[in-house]
């Protein structure tokens, strides 16, 4: 009786066993009814990752009440795979907290997914693997390839275009120069006086014409005359002083100038003469500057009237006070300014060139960093820039340039290091941030790159350049179109590709001067992507022959998959 009872216990359980098996058996046999919709169809790199939507519809009279699945869907690719999130579905009778699918109805379920893409992922499947449980029991069904992967071309964006900015030089060829003096004259009277010609102040001016004419880099521009009058006495007799006032002050200096042998002073234009019959502007300077009792007062005046003679009233009904303008304020407004203007003419652009090379000692600092922009030899722009911060040790400018002229010749960790030391000397500078920020790009440091770029405004159209590069790599197309702006470059028709406004990429790419494999690659891509299979061929055959790399890149490239077997392509690729 006994054993009877041990055999019937052992015979329920194996029934128990075999009728789960049998659910999950009946699963896995049926599997291939489950239907998985791909968006996008083939998989795309955006932003460093590949993500997936995943409609999985499940047929009726398929999920066991008992079952529960978990789903994972997986890139898998030459050398490795990457997982997904899994997701979980269960049966009606489960109890748990998954997406419950009816035995009698079947149903529907929507996946979303990231990972981090990878290069070895341009060539993989999708694939989702099931793995089912029903009570203790647990089966694994085959993997089932779901879709194509991974359409990357986000990572054509070119980070080598990524652009540094110099830091200026304030080079003048010509620099206007300046030697001005000024005389005064008794009240009413428009002679001038033999001790007021005598003074330090003319004599120098005197001297100065001398200098100007002997010196062969100097040249005359011209000479400016402002005589004035006091603005006591009569408009009429004022007027005649600062006319005659004027008038004499010209002759004196046409004198000096004929005396001093200057031709260009027989041109009439050559002085520029005003008269001021009273001058209220200088007095109300005077005043301002004064300590004179009263002082606001007439300034009070001067602010309420502008009629010259009520403002004279006024001022003279003050009796005391006027007394005291007479004697320090109104004596220093009878009087001829007079200045000779001088246009001083640097090195020309072949004496700064050798000069730079051959005794950079014998160059200012603006001339040593306009010097290095006449050449385009990197080499010897890098010996001027370093020049200049030998000579110059505290010009962020000059370190900043050495920084930029060995990111042109390849050397980043050179580079990195002169921006940082521009960057210690003075920091907050545009064009060192967007400098670093271009560095830390070309290292990889998306966030570092960002936070660079973010303190560089005022960096330039470098700067929108580069922030162009950034959008691409953070996957927001719209933004890097607006960056880029009308350049005509790769990453500009890249960034338009990337926001499927083929036209508008097409005709980036054909203002694109500069004949380069990727120009092509990416025309290759526009066709591929319109069905113009045309341009495609004769697009993709002018890259691979400019640039051999771009032969394997296309074979295995998913924008192109439909083309794989077609022997045109072949021939283009092998």
């Amino acid at each position: 009786m006994k054993k009877t009872r041990i055999n019937l216990i052992a015979t329920v359980a194996l029934a128990i066993v075999l009728a789960s098996c049998s659910g999950l058996d009946k699963m896995k046999k049926k599997a291939e009814e489950v239907n998985y919709t791909v968006t996008p169809e083939v998989l795309e790199m955006h932003g460093g990752k590949v993500d997936v939507t995943v409609k999985v519809q499940i047929p009726e009279k398929y999920f066991d009440k008992k079952v529960t699945i978990e789903a994972t869907p997986v890139l898998v690719y030459d050398g490795g795979e990457t997982a997904f999130d899994p997701y979980t579905l269960q049966g009606e009778s489960v109890d748990g907290n998954a997406k419950v699918i009816s035995y009698t109805n079947g149903g529907s379920f929507t996946y979303t997914g990231s990972v981090p893409y990878n290069e070895n992922m341009r060539v993989s499947d999708l694939v989702v693997r099931v793995k089912a449980s029903k009570g203790d029991q647990t089966m694994e069904f085959d993997p089932k390839k779901i879709a194509d992967g991974v359409e990357s071309t986000p990572a054509l964006v070119a980070d080598k275009a990524a652009k540094t900015v110099i830091g200026k030089d304030h080079f003048q060829r010509i620099i206007p120069e300046q030697k001005a003096a000024q005389i005064f004259f008794i009240i009413q009277r428009a002679n001038l006086r033999g001790s007021e010609l005598t003074k330090d102040e003319v004599k120098q001016l005197n001297e100065y014409i001398k200098e100007v004419k002997a010196a062969e880099n100097k040249e005359f521009k011209g000479v400016k005359i402002s005589a004035y009058a006091s603005p006591d006495g009569p408009m009429e007799l004022n007027t005649d002083l600062a006319a005659e006032r004027e008038k004499n002050t010209q002759k004196y200096l046409a004198k000096q100038l004929k005396k001093a042998e200057v031709e260009e002073a027989k041109d009439e234009n050559f002085y520029n003469v005003k008269s001021t019959p009273e001058d209220w502007e200088g007095f109300k300077e005077l005043m301002e500057k004064s300590n004179i009792q009263d002082k606001e007062l007439i300034l009070r005046v001067l602010s309420m009237y502008s009629d010259p003679e009520v403002r004279e009233r006024e001022i003279k009904n003050m009796s005391a006070t006027f007394k005291v303008l007479a004697e320090e304020i109104l004596p220093k407004l009878r009087r001829s300014k007079f200045a000779v203007n001088v246009d001083v003419i640097g090195k020309s652009d072949e004496e700064l060139s050798k000069l730079a090379l051959s005794n950079p000692s014998e160059l200012d600092l603006e001339e040593l960093l306009y010097a290095a922009t006449l050449t385009d030899n990197l080499d010897d722009q890098l010996s001027i820039y370093k020049a200049a911060a030998n000579k110059y040790p505290k010009c962020w400018r000059a370190e900043n340039n050495v920084g930029v002229v060995l990111y042109e010749k390849g050397d980043l960790e050179g580079a990195k290091a002169a921006f940082e030391k521009a960057n210690s000397l003075k920091s907050g500078v545009p064009e060192i941030n967007n400098n670093l920020g271009v560095i830390a790009l070309r290292e990889g440091d998306m966030d570092k790159a960002e936070e660079y770029f973010g303190n560089a405004a005022g960096a330039g159209d470098a700067l929108d350049n580069n922030l162009g590069i950034v959008a691409i790599h953070k996957g927001d197309y719209d933004a890097a179109i607006r960056y880029f702006g009308n350049s005509a470059n790769c990453n500009a028709a890249l960034a338009k590709i990337l926001a499927k406004q083929y036209d508008a990429a097409l005709s980036t790419l054909n203002a694109i001067t500069k004949e380069t494999g990727l120009k092509y690659y990416l025309k290759a891509i526009v066709g591929a992507k319109t069905g113009d299979s045309d341009m495609m061929f004769e697009a993709l055959r002018k890259s691979t022959e400019l640039d051999a790399k771009y032969k394997k890149l296309a074979a295995t490239d998913v924008v192109f998959a439909k083309y794989f077997e077609d022997p045109t392509f072949k021939s283009i690729v092998q």
